[in-house]
């Protein structure tokens, strides 16, 4: 908290003045959990990143200018993606931020871009609170009120459930977040939380918490985690004999969570971003042009890496001389754009408007089961 403290207090004189356009190449900086306990978002996101500036630079670039790319690892922690924020300001002078995928570390760089009046754009940073630091920081996602809303219906709606037990990260504002939300808006439904369970990332016992939400014997448990704990926490909760349906948000989208929990996830549901499996000419082409590249299917954090760089893309490329000034009003008018995640507008409040989808997990597959509309 100490260093995040300092760095949000630093200005560098210029950063927000210089046009890009007079530059040899446009800088685009990237922070991302590259290695640490959530890595697997920092790679997917970052591949789907390169994968939109390889494309961008195959149709001549923006503007005629070659997209370059400066990554920095924030090991997947808060303090580190405040450092290589200001790094990527006030040394390697960039047009633009992509990240973080984690709220609490786009929460920690988001102070600074908005300071110094660089456009920070993050592929799927759900926290509400992250775009309210202000008018230079953006998101291409839903946020976790319409996230927990969707999973909310589909509890009452599809799997018809009245009681729900929630177990949440304390350590994790998007968990805290959604817990919140769905809450909300399943009891507004009708429906009862019958416990409210917490642990803190990292932790990799959940019996005991378990064992209490087993005896107020729940219809469904909502665990708004990240993989790397849901996938324990299937297999504790199977142990303990709890074959309820647990749902989750989009912090389960993972390989390694059908790796960590495998067949105990039977019978779990998730909202995301999109299914691969969308028929989509959008999509089709996006998973296509992934795999030709990386040798695997994509997955929602490679889609909105992908989305957040050709959404700022298609901003700088409207500017009349490329300033950050202008990146940041460009941005904010986009209105039905066409991503592979649906048509995205951007909101008053920096926020995408945009659908939800919900997936099963079934024996190592994540499959489609619905669509919600905001």
């Amino acid at each position: 908290m100490f260093l995040k403290n300092i760095f949000i207090s630093l200005t560098f004189a210029g950063a927000a003045s210089a046009s890009p356009l007079f530059a040899d190449t446009i800088k685009i900086g990237e922070v991302g959990s590259m290695t640490g306990s959530e890595a697997t978002f920092g790679v997917s996101t970052h591949e789907g990143i390169q994968l939109a500036i390889k494309e961008q630079n195959a149709k001549g670039g923006i503007k005629g200018k070659k997209v370059e790319l400066i990554s920095l690892d924030d090991q997947g922690k808060p303090e580190e993606a405040a450092i290589a924020t200001t790094k990527l300001i006030s040394q390697d002078k960039v047009t633009a931020i992509l990240g973080e995928v984690s709220s609490s570390r786009s929460l920690a760089m988001a102070p600074i871009a908005q300071q110094n009046k660089i456009p920070m754009v993050s592929p799927s940073s759900t926290n509400p609170k992250v775009t309210e630091v202000g008018d230079y920081i953006f998101r291409v996602c839903f946020i976790d009120p319409f996230q927990g809303a969707v999973m909310a219906k589909f509890a009452a709606e599809t799997l018809k459930v009245k009681k729900v037990a929630i177990l949440r990260d304390v350590k994790s504002d998007y968990s805290v977040g959604l817990s919140d939300y769905f809450t909300a808006a399943f009891k507004k439904s009708g429906g009862e939380i019958v416990v409210d369970q917490s642990y803190s990332s990292g932790e990799v016992d959940f019996n005991s918490q378990l064992t209490s939400i087993r005896a107020k014997k729940p219809d469904a448990i909502f665990v708004p985690g990240y993989y790397t704990e849901v996938g324990l926490i299937a297999k504790q909760a199977r142990k303990l004999g709890i074959k309820v349906p647990l749902m989750g948000g989009d912090g389960w989208d993972s390989d390694k969570l059908y790796e960590i929990g495998g067949k105990a996830l039977n019978n779990t549901f998730f909202s995301n971003h999109y299914s691969k499996d969308d028929q989509a000419p959008a999509v089709q082409n996006f998973v296509k042009n992934y795999k030709s590249a990386y040798n695997r299917s994509p997955d929602g954090l490679a889609a909105m890496g992908y989305d957040a760089a050709v959404i700022l893309f298609a901003a700088i490329e409207k500017t009349k001389t490329g300033t950050n000034a202008e990146i940041r009003a460009e941005l904010a008018k986009i209105k039905e754009f066409q991503a592979v995640t649906g048509k995205i507008t951007i909101d008053e409040k920096r926020n995408a408007s945009k659908p939800a989808v919900v997936l099963e997990v079934k024996d190592g597959k994540f499959l489609y089961k619905s669509t919600v509309n905001p």
